[in-house]
């Protein structure tokens, strides 16, 4: 007797067919329905019904880039939080509610410190401003 037994697989098989075959079709038959009729308007760039101007390689201001970033570290890690509040029921009837509390509340200082880490340093500006000392002079060790 064999031990391995592949008509377990079968309805997956049968379900990634199904699936090739509805994708492939649809793509098909939207190829034969839709108008094929290009012109120059419609094979420009679209910039949101502004007129495009100039090339794709211009430089942006690395504010976006900033501000995203701290977006996804921030809202990934406070995602995190809710596993912990759907279990936190279990560890309390357990007697474990208070160190899932305090894990809970250090992972929360964290998100907190970060927070105002990027405050502090300006990185939550949408407009950074530079200030300049008032002081022309250089010091150089100077004590006064």
């Amino acid at each position: 007797m064999s031990t391995l037994h592949l008509d377990v697989y079968m309805p997956v098989v049968i379900l990634i067919a199904l699936a090739l075959l509805v994708a492939g079709g649809s793509l098909f038959l939207g190829s034969l329905i839709r108008p094929h009729n290009p012109n120059k308007l419609k094979e420009t760039a679209y910039e949101c019904g502004e007129e495009p101007v100039g090339t794709a390689w211009t430089n942006f201001n690395i504010r976006f880039y900033v501000i995203a970033l701290i977006f996804i570290i921030f809202d990934v890690e406070s995602a995190l939080m809710f596993p912990v509040a759907a279990v936190f029921k279990k560890f309390n009837e357990i007697g474990l509610g208070g160190t899932l509390l305090m894990s809970i509340l250090t992972f929360v200082s964290v998100l907190l410190a970060g927070i105002v880490y990027c405050w502090k340093k300006g990185d939550l500006d949408w407009v950074k401003s530079y200030t300049q000392s008032t002081s022309t002079t250089p010091t150089y060790g100077k004590k006064d």
